[in-house]
């Protein structure tokens, strides 16, 4: 038999989980015990992640001054910008219409303390996920437009608008549209269309896709202070320190799973630290209700404080989040806090029954490249996220369709894997005619679909996609950074690791892989993760925790191994902090058999 390419990491061309683990960039085998100088780890992190040699120096403290682009570079940035001012000037009435999620939410906070820090109050309007669903609507911009306002904001929605951004219009109601989603090459008409992802706009604005809305509106930000300033507006009133919104921007970006990376690093690794310094009511409040007892890191953003907000808008008043983030009221920023977590427990429980629900329909799809699953009465709230698990599950593109039979639509939500564009996919539907709606990014989409039309559209989606997906799966790898001695991970290595950070989409935490071990044991805690102790050669135990994985094959093979099995692991490297003394666990990803 053929030995293994040398770029296997420990010879692994199959995992468990049916994955070749490659080097990420460089060979960092450092299992031999000698981890080197810290900067040469750190440094050889960011290589790896695409960063030229030359560029080390600003990606290892990214900063606004270093990565910040003139807002000008944006097409209608300047007409925004001024019609912003225009109206602040002359003290028209603005509302902000955001959508439902923490995107939506953040922007919205970011455009209403903006202008509240400029002396001039604004309405905000979120829809009703259920009764409204997404995107701006028409009815609803000539209302607010009845009840004086001349100019509508709308953030993190509108770029396929067209229906309501010409009713808007028709009634004499100005729209701006702040958002990143896809565009198609005829725009709605608006005032302005402020969206990197605009197919006009020009190779370096261009290069900004990857923003969240939140990023757009903080340009925005910027460019309407400036216009201001050029007007003379802050001869007798301080300028706004849009500094301090940061924290509403680091937590829009995370939550949205916008790439790490560029801009976006420096946002949210500046976030953060506002963020620390808890200057904003409603976020302090969000962090208490969090139950965290230290100073947020890049993961809480999405795993604990994204989830509370995201709760209002799936389960609950979509308007909590909005109200949250600029409030200045202790109490009330508590209660509101308080009555999100309330929301998010509410918001898992009916996640879990659609979840089963959902899992029923996957034995029938076995070859469908895309997994589509529907259900009446399923909470519109929920199925984005079972569409992650599912897509987690099966390592195929994912679309779970909540259908009504009084309306005869379905809503539905999408995610993807790497190597296959679903929100292109969605937008050629709806140009078929297969979709009443729908848009999206190349890992998320969403759509509404008439109900009869949901099997001929999933058949259509298949065929579309087959050879790509088919294509991604066959290419399946695990980049890995980083190979240790089981007693090489230790918790001052970690903290080395992460000065490569922050970590999130597109700008992966380090994935390290560890071996030989021995299992010692393996169970599973919680709902369905899986635990793992191992022992090395010298002795020393290792924890390893593997999210969400008892159900899936290889975490049933390591369930039912041979204890004193020796294998291979790869995760990531994480700090326990919760006992005595801090101690180095692997958050646990794939294994591979180290006795073949």
């Amino acid at each position: 038999m053929r030995s293994p390419p040398a770029s296997h990491v420990f010879g692994v061309s199959r995992s468990l989980a049916g994955r070749a683990w490659t080097w990420r960039g460089g060979n960092m085998d450092l299992s031999g015990g000698a981890i080197g100088l810290e900067d040469d780890v750190v440094t050889q992190l960011l290589l790896a992640r695409g960063v030229a040699r030359e560029d080390v120096e600003r990606n290892l403290a990214p900063t606004l001054r270093t990565f910040l682009p003139d807002p000008s570079i944006f097409n209608d940035m300047d007409v925004a910008a001024e019609r912003i001012a225009q109206a602040v000037l002359s003290g028209e009435k603005v509302t902000i219409y955001g959508d439902y999620d923490v995107d939506g939410a953040t922007s919205a906070a970011l455009m209403i303390r903006l202008l509240g820090m400029l002396g001039h109050r604004a309405d905000y309007y979120i829809p009703d996920r259920l009764l409204e669903g997404y995107g701006p609507s028409g009815e609803a911009l000539v209302k607010l437009g009845e009840a004086g306002s001349s100019l509508v904001i709308t953030v993190d929605c509108g770029a396929m608008a067209y229906d309501a951004l010409s009713m808007a219009r028709d009634a004499g109601v100005d729209v701006i549209v702040v958002d990143h989603h896809k565009c198609m090459a005829e725009l709605p008409p608006a005032v302005a269309m402020v969206n990197p992802n605009r197919l006009d706009e020009s190779d370096e604005a261009a290069a900004h896709g990857h923003l969240a809305a939140v990023g757009v509106a903080f340009l925005l930000a910027i460019a309407t202070v400036r216009t201001l300033r050029r007007r003379g507006y802050f001869e007798n009133r301080p300028e706004p320190d849009l500094m301090s919104l940061l924290d509403l921007v680091a937590l829009g970006t995370v939550a949205d799973v916008a790439a790490l990376h560029g801009l976006n690093r420096a946002f949210v690794a500046q976030g953060l630290k506002v963020m620390a310094r808890r200057a904003n009511t409603g976020m302090s409040a969000l962090i208490d209700a969090s139950r965290l007892k230290r100073v947020p890191a890049c993961s809480d953003l999405g795993f604990a404080l994204g989830p509370r907000i995201n709760a209002g808008g799936r389960v609950g008043e979509s308007s909590l989040g909005v109200r949250l983030l600029t409030t200045a009221d202790d109490a009330e920023a508590n209660a509101i806090a308080e009555q999100l977590s309330r929301l998010n427990e509410d918001r898992r429980a009916i996640e879990a029954a659609v979840q089963e629900a959902a899992e029923e329909q996957l034995a029938a799809q076995h070859n469908r490249a895309v997994q589509v699953v529907f259900g009446a009465g399923w909470h519109p709230g929920v199925i984005g996220i079972v569409a992650g698990r599912i897509k987690e599950k099966t390592g195929k593109p994912a679309l779970v369709i909540a259908t009504d039979t009084e309306t005869g639509e379905g809503k539905g939500s999408g995610r993807s894997i790497a190597g296959v564009d679903l929100g292109a996919a969605i937008i050629a539907a709806r140009e078929a005619g297969l979709l009443v709606a729908g848009g999206g990014h190349a890992m998320a989409a969403g759509l509404t679909i008439a109900a009869d039309r949901v099997e001929q559209f999933a058949s259509w989606l298949d065929e579309r996609l087959a050879a790509s997906v088919g294509r991604a799966i066959a290419g399946q790898e695990a980049a890995i950074d980083l190979a240790l001695a089981p007693g090489g991970l230790q918790p001052s290595l970690i903290e080395t690791l992460d000065r490569a950070g922050p970590f999130g989409m597109g700008w992966p935490g380090p994935r390290v892989a560890i071996g030989p071990v021995s299992l010692v044991k393996a169970d599973i805690v919680g709902h369905d993760h899986l635990r793992l102790i191992v022992s090395g050669g010298d002795g020393q135990s290792l924890k390893a925790i593997a999210f969400r994985a008892a159900g899936q094959d290889w975490g049933q093979q390591l369930l039912h191994a041979e204890r004193g099995r020796r294998l291979w692991l790869l995760g990531r490297a994480k700090i326990d902090d919760w006992g005595a003394r801090p101690q180095a666990e692997l958050h646990l990803e794939d294994a591979a058999w180290a006795d073949r």
